[in-house]
């Protein structure tokens, strides 16, 4: 399948979505995991970059892009869903050579956040302006998510997500993802782009449905489903050290 009907069947999935029945992505960090969530039936796949980190011995945002993108890639070879990459801010890349590279690992779309490698936000015109560049080089062939990461970095007044948003969509971004943002909050962010809202499951939080209702098309997880994953493990491992 060509990049750009892999990246048109990503876009598919997002769109004409009933209220209360967002797209759940889960996020692999392994070709194994990848394997597990496509034979269980899920049509996509969203690489979150702090799972792949820690399944390769990194801490959040220190994984080499050349590890990184190795990893996508053996994600992507190991399914035949589309798969969404978690690339961070793209490792200071040019757009063209950051789509190249993420159309070298197979993956359909890209998730690109906002925030600085000082753990500062981005001036979001500026970053509005690089996604336009990645969307113009990309095309087609690239399913584009635009991380707002303000919730992340304390800054809790929607207005500045929304105009973020609203930046984002406007540069081409196929879908916007105000990760960490309240749900009390989805109904205004939904309401300021035409674009799907991506939204951050969180244990106790409100159920898929329930975030569809509020406003998001698409529900992923960050890195929890490996946190999920390693608990069941160190019960495992505990088990194993009382026999």
């Amino acid at each position: 399948m060509s990049p750009e009907t892999q990246a048109d069947a990503l876009r598919a999935l997002h769109s004409g979505r009933s209220a209360g029945d967002p797209l759940v992505v889960p996020g692999p960090w392994d070709a194994a995991s990848a394997r597990v969530f496509e034979e269980a039936g899920f049509p996509t796949l969203a690489t979150p970059s702090a799972g792949i980190a820690a399944s390769l011995g990194y801490e959040d945002g220190s994984t080499p892009p050349e590890e990184m993108f190795a990893a996508v890639t053996r994600i992507v070879r190991a399914v035949s869903v589309p798969v969404t990459a978690d690339l961070e801010d793209g490792y200071g890349l040019a757009p063209k050579e950051l789509v190249a590279r993420v159309l070298e690992t197979g993956a359909a779309g890209v998730n690109l956040e906002d925030s600085d490698r000082s753990g500062g936000l981005k001036d979001p015109r500026e970053q509005a302006a690089w996604l336009a560049e990645v969307r113009a080089e990309a095309g087609p062939r690239l399913f584009v998510n635009a991380r707002v990461d303000t919730y992340v970095r304390g800054v809790d007044d929607p207005d500045a997500a929304i105009e973020r948003t609203r930046l984002y969509t406007a540069a081409g971004a196929d879908c916007v993802y105000p990760i960490n943002a309240p749900a009390a909050h989805l109904p205004l962010l939904r309401a300021a782009t035409d674009a799907p809202l991506n939204a951050l499951a969180l244990p106790g939080g409100p159920s898929f449905a329930e975030l569809g209702r509020l406003g998001a098309a698409r529900i992923t997880f960050g890195h929890g489903l490996l946190l999920r994953t390693l608990r069941g493990l160190a019960d495992l491992a505990g088990e194993l050290a009382g026999d």
